[in-house]
C-alpha cells in the first residue's frame, strides 16, 4: 500500500493509503522513532483512524429507521483504502467516501478527510466530515495513535492535580464480552498532573476519561524530560496500552464518541458522546502531536 511522506528541518511523517494511518513519526534531533511499529505480537496497528463509531455499540448492534445494523469495534475506516486528495511539502489530506459495503453496516453516506499537517515539531491532524445525505446523520471519531515506551519507567503528565477518573469496562467486571461501559469508575491520584504507568494499570483495558479531564496528555521519559504531547481539545479521551502483554508502547487517543454502556438501548441517535450533522452540513475537529 502506497505511504506518503512530509518533513521539515523537526520532524518527519509517514502516513498510509490504508486507514489513512500514521506509520512513522521521526525526530529528526536524535533520529528517535517516536510510533510504534505495529508489531502484531502486541498491537497490529500504529494509529488508527476511529469511525464511523468509537469503541464498540452495545451487542455490537446499532438501530436507525427500525433497521438493525452491525458494526465491529471502531468501526470501518481504519480497514479501509483512503484517496490522496492533496499534497504539499508539509502537508497531506486523504478522502474516504461511503460504499455498498459501508452502508450494509452503516446507514448515512458521508465524505471523511483526514489531514496532516506540519509546523516545526508540531503534527496537526484534523478530522472533517461532510454530511452527503438529505438527513441528519449520526457518527462518532477519535484517534488512536500509539507512541514507544517503557510503562515501567515512562509517566504521562496530565493538565491537572488531584485525581482523574477513568470509567471501567464490563466486559472485565462481568466477563460479558461486551466491550462496553459498566456503572463503575476507577480514581487515579496525580502527584503534580503525574500518572505512573504499569501493566497493572492496564488490566482494566483502556482508561476512558470523561468530562474534558485534561487539556493534553504529555509523556514522559525515564529521566524526567518529555517526549511530546498530545492536545485533547474534545469530549473526552482514552489511554490505553494491551491487557496483560507489558507492551512496549502506550496509546493516547482524543475521541469525539465512546463505546456504549452495557444495556444501552441501541439507537443510533441517542448514543452518549454521539454527534450529530445536519444535511449539507460538515464537522471538524482533531489534535496535535507536540513533539519535544
Amino acid at each position: 500500500m502506497a505511504v506518503h511522506i512530509i518533513e521539515n528541518d523537526k520532524i518527519k511523517l509517514t502516513v498510509e493509503e490504508h486507514g489513512a494511518e500514521i506509520r512513522s513519526l521521526i525526530r529528526k534531533a536524535d533520529g528517535a522513532e517516536l510510533m510504534w511499529q505495529a508489531d502484531s505480537a502486541f498491537w497490529g496497528r500504529t494509529s488508527p483512524v476511529l469511525f464511523p463509531l468509537v469503541g464498540n455499540y452495545f451487542e455490537k448492534k446499532s438501530v436507525y429507521a427500525g433497521k438493525t445494523y452491525e458494526m465491529g469495534q471502531h468501526g470501518f475506516a481504519r480497514d479501509m483504502d483512503f484517496e490522496l486528495v492533496s499534497k504539499t511539502e508539509d502537508e497531506l489530506t486523504f478522502e474516504l467516501k461511503d460504499n455498498e459495503a459501508t452502508h450494509e453496516k452503516y446507514p448515512f453516506a458521508f465524505i471523511l478527510e483526514i489531514g496532516y499537517k506540519l509546523d516545526g515539531g508540531k503534527v496537526a491532524v484534523k478530522w472533517t466530515v461532510k454530511n452527503t445525505n438529505v438527513e441528519t446523520m449520526y457518527f462518532s471519531i477519535g484517534g488512536h495513535p500509539a507512541f514507544n515506551c517503557d510503562l515501567d519507567t515512562y509517566t504521562l503528565r496530565f493538565e491537572k492535580n488531584g485525581e482523574a477518573n477513568a470509567c471501567v469496562k464490563a466486559n472485565i467486571i462481568a466477563n460479558d464480552g461486551s466491550g462496553c461501559l459498566s456503572t463503575k469508575q476507577e480514581h487515579h491520584p496525580l502527584n503534580n498532573g503525574i500518572l505512573k504507568m504499569s501493566d497493572e494499570l492496564f488490566s482494566q483495558d483502556a482508561l476512558i476519561f470523561e468530562d474534558e479531564q485534561s487539556d493534553a496528555v504529555t509523556l514522559v521519559d525515564s529521566e524526567g524530560k518529555d517526549v511530546l504531547t498530545v492536545t485533547c481539545p474534545t469530549p473526552l479521551f482514552g489511554v490505553w496500552s494491551p491487557v496483560g502483554k507489558h507492551a512496549p508502547f502506550v496509546c493516547i487517543e482524543p475521541w469525539c464518541g465512546r463505546c456504549d454502556r452495557v444495556g444501552f438501548n441501541q439507537k443510533l441517535e441517542e448514543r452518549e458522546y454521539g454527534n450529530s450533522l445536519a444535511a449539507g452540513e460538515k464537522f471538524e475537529a482533531g489534535y496535535e502531536i507536540i513533539v519535544k
